[in-house]
């Protein structure tokens, strides 16, 4: 798994102790889901820095599930950008394979089918965007929910 690293830096925001900006990047290879936890770790932490983790919860069960639609519903891997402004956060998954995901409808004792009816419920915008080559899934949280 590939890192750029950004920070919530000095001078950004609204002077006085205003909230800041910052971006969180990822690259997860085709299949490792052991990176889902990573990805939850640093957007927990990029949402710290930009002093936004009052619904950090939120942030990284909506995360986890479209990184882990893009990890088994793909054959290649995907890339998680995070996105902190004065709106809120952005979260979009990008894989690389065509196809729309749809809210699926699971049955009582299934397992699988319920990550996009809860991107549906919890998040405040949502949607899915294509490419040239595949597609990306996004959600919005805004400033007082992230």
């Amino acid at each position: 798994m590939s890192t750029a690293p950004d920070r919530c830096g000095q001078g950004s925001g609204t002077p006085g102790g205003g909230r800041r900006s910052g971006r969180l990047r990822r690259r997860l290879g085709r299949g490792d889901l052991p990176a889902v936890k990573e990805v939850r770790h640093g957007l927990r932490e990029l949402l710290r820095r930009c002093g936004r983790q009052g619904s950090a919860d939120v942030a990284e069960l909506l995360t986890s599930e479209l990184v882990t639609n893009a990890l088994i519903h793909t054959d290649r891997g995907a890339v998680v950008t995070a996105g902190v402004g004065p709106a809120g956060l952005r979260v979009e998954v990008r894989d690389f394979t065509a196809g729309q995901p749809e809210p699926g409808r699971a049955g009582d004792e299934s397992t699988h089918g319920r990550g996009l009816v809860l991107v549906q419920a919890l998040a405040d915008a949502w949607g899915v965007r294509t490419h040239e080559v595949g597609k990306s899934v996004w959600f919005e949280l805004e400033g007082g929910q992230a």
